[in-house]
């Protein structure tokens, strides 16, 4: 099958053979496509690996085949956001959450455009910790994960702003006490349904919950950008 024109980012590159790459590509129609760039090596190869760098908006041709399309042709699609320093650290997070849960050629269009506006978010707003919670809210729900940020799960009761809650994988919020590892105030998960950041305090509480969440779904598997995020701010 070929397809012309896609949108799509680059997530992840690797050497295959001698002068190709490997690549996992976010794509707006087809979801997560694995690409062969034949010869983009080597300097007489049609597409050069300089065009291939993440986060760079594309427009693709491939030759779709089984598992894996070829790459025809790349072209950018706009600049390229300036992800520097920990943007750019959040920017491989994001590429590895895609990668670690998504299906090759499975569509999420939302995605996509969550991916898309995230990257620009994050050169231009002040919180990147409150844009990779959006991120992490959207993707979740593309995937069909949404988080229940209104009620409580156990009584059906809407959330109270000052109560602390337990988020249950499959299940939502449940009151727990102050001690409990990962409580979270009501009032906070309310502004992350209503896409509104919270404060320091609440910031923090969301990061504890999504990471439980999503390692969760990744079937209890570290992620290799949670390291390198530690091992960063270890240093400073």
């Amino acid at each position: 099958m070929l397809i012309e024109q896609q949108p799509a980012f680059v997530l992840h590159t690797r050497p295959y053979r001698e002068t190709s790459l490997l690549l996992e590509c976010l794509s707006r129609d087809h979801g997560r496509i694995g690409v062969v760039a034949r010869g983009v090596r080597s300097q007489r190869g049609r597409v050069q690996r300089s065009q291939l760098e993440p986060f760079q908006p594309l427009l693709l041709d491939l030759h779709l085949r089984g598992e894996l399309a070829t790459l025809r042709t790349a072209e950018p699609a706009g600049p390229p956001p300036r992800l520097q320093g920990d943007a750019g650290l959040a920017g491989l997070y994001i590429n590895e959450l895609v990668v670690r849960l998504t299906e090759r050629q499975d569509p999420h269009p939302t995605l996509y455009t969550a991916y898309a506006q995230t990257l620009v978010r994050m050169t231009q707003e002040p919180s990147l910790a409150w844009q990779l919670r959006r991120f992490e809210r959207d993707l979740l729900s593309a995937l069909g994960y949404a988080l229940q940020l209104e009620d409580d799960a156990d009584s059906g009761e809407p959330l109270q702003g000052d109560a602390l809650y337990i988020y249950r994988p499959e299940h939502g919020p449940v009151r727990c006490r102050a001690t409990e590892p990962h409580a979270i105030r009501g009032s906070d998960l309310r502004l992350l349904l209503e896409d509104r950041m919270p404060d320091p305090q609440g910031l923090h509480a969301l990061r504890g919950m999504m990471r439980e969440l999503i390692r969760f779904h990744l079937g209890g598997v570290e992620l290799r950008a949670w390291r390198v995020l530690r091992g960063a701010l270890s240093h400073r």
